[in-house]
């Protein structure tokens, strides 16, 4: 995809087979005060093709960031492979992966999920599917250790996560997942590399009973708003304080990013996940190119080369290859 290029999404029929290629949408996580809860997907993809081998690993990447893909048995596709085959009880097996990369290593838009999730669900796949998609997202989320992400890249659309319920296994998982309309994401990506665990160790372990009902506050009124296309509501939803005030200090001109995109007419702009990338929401129709451009002009003055995609919000979640295209993996519900 070239820079400034707005990428669509596709959709859907299958049976078992001895390969399978699987296609995983980015996400950004949090979006502000939904913190580890509130995800979304991207139409932006990684492509994973898996077969099975009669012993060993062995990991092909291309694309973006390629030079940084584990090409052994420490890659997160093998891991999440492996971990679906033993829950399913099958032999031992080795596995070939080819993984065609075009999500930004390391920035906030859910490349270690796209991984897990395209794993996963081949292996799945390739074992006759076995398990349910609540199982496999159970996976997925112990490998992740958080469900934020790996949900929506799973299933697509804006999705509402809560672990540790109560159910059939401890610790479950529930979600919601609402389709994403009316929005275009406008992605400010730097030339910079965040790792999510550096991120996370800058957070306080305690926070304010104020800031805590801030977010809250927040945070239901950004499911409402994106729920009922309330864009004015969504504009003052997406304000946080249980992390961005930290993580902005490992962003050089994250401040300055965000305004330049509220001044460009987005509806909001937060931290793509953990960043450094800041989404932007616009309405279909907007000033896509001059709140790209706005944001990348910022981190410019910062000191940070950046480009900038403007991308519709996938409804298609993760899909495997079909001979008549591509179908879906996941539901639309809470499980």
């Amino acid at each position: 995809m070239r820079e400034g290029e707005r990428a669509g999404s596709a959709a859907v029929g299958i049976g078992p087979r001895s390969r399978v290629r699987v296609r995983v949408p980015a996400t950004s996580a949090n979006l502000g005060p939904g913190f580890d809860t509130l995800g979304m997907a991207l139409s932006l993809f990684n492509y994973f093709d898996v077969e099975l081998a009669a012993e060993g690993c062995w990991v092909e990447a291309t694309g973006e960031a390629a030079e940084r893909v584990p090409l052994n048995a420490d890659n997160l596709v093998i891991r999440a492979a492996q971990a679906v085959w033993k829950r399913a009880g099958m032999p031992p097996t080795g596995w070939r992966v080819r993984v065609e990369a075009q999500i930004p290593f390391g920035r906030g838009l859910g490349s270690s999920a796209s991984a897990i999730v395209g794993g996963a669900v081949a292996a799945n796949v390739l074992a006759g599917e076995p398990l349910g998609a609540g199982e496999l997202l159970r996976i997925a989320a112990e490998l992740e250790g958080h469900a934020d992400n790996v949900t929506p890249a799973l299933f697509g659309g804006f999705t509402v996560v809560a672990q540790g319920c109560p159910g059939e296994h401890a610790g479950d998982i529930r979600w919601v997942r609402l389709a994403a309309r009316g929005l275009v994401a406008v992605v400010a990506v730097p030339e910079l590399q965040l790792p999510t665990q550096q991120s996370r160790r800058i957070l306080p372990r305690q926070v304010s009973l104020q800031d805590a009902v801030f977010n809250m506050s927040r945070a239901c009124l950004l499911v409402a708003a994106l729920a009922t296309g309330d864009t004015r509501a969504l504009a003052a939803a997406m304000e946080d304080r249980l992390h961005q005030p930290y993580r902005a200090a490992l962003v050089p001109g994250f401040t300055q990013v965000v305004q330049a995109a509220r001044d460009a007419g987005a509806v909001g702009a937060v931290l793509s996940g953990a960043g450094p990338a800041v989404l932007a929401l616009a309405a279909e129709g907007g000033p896509i190119e001059a709140i790209g451009d706005a944001m990348a002009e910022a981190f410019q003055a910062a000191g940070v080369p950046a480009r900038w995609l403007a991308l519709d919000l996938d409804d298609g979640g993760a899909q495997v290859e079909t001979p008549d295209g591509f179908r879906a993996v996941g539901g639309s519900r809470c499980i």
